[in-house]
């Protein structure tokens, strides 16, 4: 409360202070006696040149008509005020001084560096050196991330095999208490007629029960645990064999990219196999696509929300499977066709999930066209033109094709995710055939 009201008071002197002084002075200025002169203008007292006899002049103190006050408390911190302010500006007037002497003197010395060529060259071979130096930090802490992710992946695989052997055990284990406890139901029966034989059946039966329901619920946790880890296996890392992907990290009609084929083709039969991974699928979401300047549809491998979709010269000639399609997991699609009976298939991790005769039947797929990964061809040709609403969003990896229908048998191989990207097609074939990215699409391992 005091502290307030000294600022209260403080503010107060510093708003009325002029005022008052004003005041002080106004008089003595209205009244002309501010420097003890009298300019009035009466002369009514008469002065003679004469010296009174005997009679002596009253001599007494002169009186000022404005005298000099004392200076009271306000006016000396005014006074204080004043000084204060003058110091702090001769203070800045010689900070200013000093920081113009300093840079005046840096700016001297860059220019005794900038024309020195020793001192330049010197200052590029120490850059240089830090620069070799921060890229060996650089790949030795690479190759030690490395080392981790190795180890934690043997780390994952032992745990995996853990979970493995414990849940063939505990199978084991229940087959066993299965066996045993139809033997006790038998003894049960046989000992009908012995009243203690057979409530101590009954113990033992209920023990095999109780023991039964226990390595169940175990069984059942154990279940649960690996099937959570791997899902976050597979959710984590690329199918085993494939050591790359192409990631497509968002939907633009700027990223696809563009397959090189290995031989010219002309071709009359097919199969397409592939890996993939997508973010979202909406109404149309293309994976594999081929197309010309007369057909620029002619062959598409696409997605529609939960169904995967095979086309051959065109939208109406199509093989549909449904439900065939999860967000967010890996799946392996194949697509075979045949011009001789335009008999078209799909697969779905290794399972055939549609069979559609009279697919495009006597058509050829002509060799002036283009092959693009999550993407169609446009209509005009023109990679600007390309429609972002069929773009692909996720990862893609294993991209293969083959010129003529592939065997059930090697499907499902290829559908297993160990060595699932060790097969190449000869037309397209995975780490062989040239596979350009465009816009945000790259290459992750």
């Amino acid at each position: 409360m005091q502290r307030q009201t000294n600022i209260h008071t403080s503010i107060n002197i510093r708003m009325y202070a002029p005022g008052a002084v004003l005041a002080l002075c106004l008089p003595c200025f209205l009244s002309g006696n501010v420097f003890g002169y009298d300019y009035g203008e009466e002369y009514s007292d008469s002065y003679y040149n004469e010296i009174s006899n005997g009679d002596r002049l009253q001599t007494g103190p002169t009186q000022i008509p404005c005298p000099p006050q004392d200076l009271s408390r306000w006016d000396k911190l005014f006074i204080m005020l004043e000084d204060s302010q003058m110091k702090q500006d001769m203070l800045m007037q010689q900070t200013e001084d000093m920081v113009k002497a300093e840079m005046d003197t840096i700016w001297k010395e860059l220019h005794k560096l900038n024309n020195n060529k020793a001192c330049v060259q010197a200052s590029e071979n120490t850059c240089k050196c830090i620069s070799e130096q921060m890229n060996r930090n650089l790949n030795q802490a690479i190759k030690q991330l490395r080392e981790v992710a190795d180890m934690y992946q043997a780390q994952n695989n032992e745990t995996l095999q853990q979970l493995i052997q414990f849940s063939r055990n505990q199978a084991s284990r229940l087959t066993k208490l299965e066996s045993n406890s139809g033997l006790g139901q038998v003894a049960m029966k046989s000992f009908s007629a012995y009243p203690k034989e057979q409530e101590a059946s009954n113990g033992d039966s209920g023990k095999l029960e109780r023991a039964l329901m226990a390595t169940a619920v175990d069984l059942q946790r154990v279940h649960a645990q690996l099937a959570l880890f791997q899902r976050a296996t597979a959710h984590r890392y690329l199918p085993s064999g494939c050591e790359m992907a192409l990631l497509f990290p968002m939907r633009s009609k700027h990223i696809f990219a563009e397959v090189t084929p290995s031989m010219s083709m002309s071709l009359q039969s097919f199969t397409i196999c592939l890996w993939a991974k997508v973010t979202q699928s909406l109404n149309k979401t293309v994976l594999f696509s081929y197309g010309t300047k007369k057909k620029p549809h002619e062959l598409q491998l696409l997605m529609a929300r939960r169904s995967v979709l095979l086309t051959v010269g065109g939208e109406t000639h199509l093989v549909e499977a449904h439900g065939a399609v999860t967000d967010g997991q890996w799946g392996h699609f194949c697509a075979a066709w045949s011009s001789e009976q335009g008999l078209a298939t799909l697969w779905v991790n290794g399972e055939n999930v549609a069979r559609e005769p009279g697919v495009a039947e006597g058509n050829v797929l002509s060799g002036d066209g283009f092959f693009l990964l999550g993407q169609e061809r446009s209509r005009s040709g023109i990679y600007r033109d390309l429609d972002s609403s069929v773009a692909f969003t996720g990862k893609m990896t294993g991209v293969n094709m083959w010129d003529h229908v592939l065997e059930a048998e090697r499907i499902k191989e290829y559908a297993n995710h160990d060595g699932s990207c060790d097969g190449r097609g000869n037309v397209i074939g995975w780490g062989v055939s040239e596979i350009i990215p465009h816009g945000g699409a790259q290459y992750i391992n």
